[in-house]
């Protein structure tokens, strides 16, 4: 196999890997006997099917695999001896001009750029705190009450609490939305999810009311040529239910898998459940925060091109996809996350070299701790570490996402920082 490599930028170079075909072809047979001798196909002997058969239904996968294992082998040459540092993974595509004989690629690779002096005590970091108190806790048995509480129709006035069905229509810029009929929702008065004056119209209607408002829609709308706007909505009440809540007794508690049905266990449970959320809660905002200060300290480092262009890539599917499962569509393409992209490239280099040039190493007993964590949250949590356990695909993201949280901590811990005490709920506002 010959490699050579070229420059074609700052921070890109241009792999090629010549392969004899000669060489490939003997593999891939080898590959295809060893096949043939161990296959089982119906209709024929073991170790008596036709090399033809193997071919046609193994022929195609283990070329494949052949020529990828070549090739990873020459990019390993590569870098090896040029002493290259890959920023992602190379994209490879057949060259052209091959010689007769030869199979030719051209692997183009992106480089981690040079990031000069990595001096962290440079960085003022905030470094946030926050505790999980009682009243958390009684906020959250609240909840849990909500969760269970059961609806009953009522023949009243709707007030805050009420679940309440709604039909409406709007007129905007002249044109009734939907074009025909209404749109049917429900919602529980006093929980936001309508605009305030639409949920304050509503407080105080029975079922079979109607009554018309504008209102404006925010500049930051989803749908753009509507934002800023203001409709005039139509809103008819339906059915109006009532909520009743459960006690706290033994049998409450113990349908949340607390066999004693103890109180105190349960808010024991509780607390532990609040304070795994918090730290994560908190991580993030410190992932955040070291993630700007990096940001802004290494703002003008030139980044791989084509890196960069995937992020936004990636950036754009998963808003799109997010906009899907909410019934929206996302009217944007990648270029509109190319900052963010950038700044998600950019931390993530820095956050890898710096691990290098302190030859910082994943912490087994903090990717144990968070496995099991992560687990607890589950009705079998052994059966959670196993999949993990058994997944490299799984266990790679876990270690990634472990090995950030270290560097990331690193970093805060040397750098300039200050503490800012938080409530648990303005914590996980985050």
């Amino acid at each position: 196999m010959q490699v050579s490599v070229e420059s074609t930028g700052n921070l890109e170079r241009r792999v090629i890997l010549s392969l004899p075909a000669g060489d490939v072809e003997a593999q891939i047979g080898s590959r295809l006997r060893e096949i043939a001798h161990n296959v089982r196909i119906k209709g024929f002997r073991p170790g008596k099917v036709p090399t033809k058969v193997v071919e046609q239904r193994y022929g195609g996968q283990v070329r494949a695999e052949i020529v990828d294992g070549l090739l990873r082998q020459g990019l390993d040459q590569a870098v090896r001896e040029n002493e290259l540092r890959v920023a992602g993974l190379p994209q490879v595509t057949p060259g052209e001009d091959a010689a007769e004989g030869e199979l030719k690629y051209v692997a183009a690779v992106e480089l981690v750029p040079e990031f000069g002096d990595l001096d962290m005590t440079k960085l003022e970091v905030v470094r946030h705190t926050a505790e999980v108190t009682d009243a958390d806790i009684d906020r959250m048995l609240e909840n849990l009450r909500q969760q269970r509480g059961s609806w009953s129709k009522v023949e009243r006035a709707a007030k805050a609490g009420d679940l309440v069905n709604v039909e409406t229509y709007s007129i905007l810029d002249g044109a009734r939305m939907p074009a025909e009929g209404v749109e049917k929702t429900s919602t529980v008065l006093g929980t936001a999810a309508m605009y305030p004056e639409v949920e304050a119209a509503l407080a105080g209607m029975q079922a079979g009311d109607e009554k018309t408002l504008d209102v404006t829609l925010p500049a930051d709308w989803h749908a753009v040529q509507f934002a800023g706007k203001t409709l005039t909505s139509t809103f008819k009440l339906g059915e109006v239910f009532e909520q009743t809540l459960p006690d706290i007794d033994a049998a409450f508690i113990r349908s949340f898998g607390v066999k004693s049905g103890d109180i105190e266990q349960f808010k024991a449970d509780i607390r532990s459940n609040l304070e795994r959320e918090l730290k994560g809660a908190l991580m993030n905002r410190l992932r955040r925060e070291v993630g700007d200060q990096l940001v802004a300290a290494y703002k003008d480092v030139e980044l791989p091109p084509r890196l960069v262009e995937n992020e936004a890539n990636a950036l754009q599917a998963n808003a799109a996809e997010q906009a899907r499962r909410q019934g929206q569509q996302l009217n944007a393409d990648p270029s509109a996350f190319q900052e963010a992209a950038r700044k998600r490239v950019l931390v993530g280099l820095l956050v890898g070299e710096v691990a290098r040039r302190n030859d910082l190493r994943l912490e087994s007993e903090r990717l144990n701790e968070t496995m099991r964590l992560i687990a607890s949250t589950y009705e079998q949590p052994e059966q959670v570490i196993a999949l993990y356990r058994n997944d490299q695909q799984l266990m790679q993201g876990l270690q990634n996402r472990v090995m950030e949280e270290q560097v990331i901590d690193w970093i805060a811990e040397r750098a300039q920082h200050a503490e800012q005490a938080l409530s648990f709920q303005d914590a996980l506002n985050s």
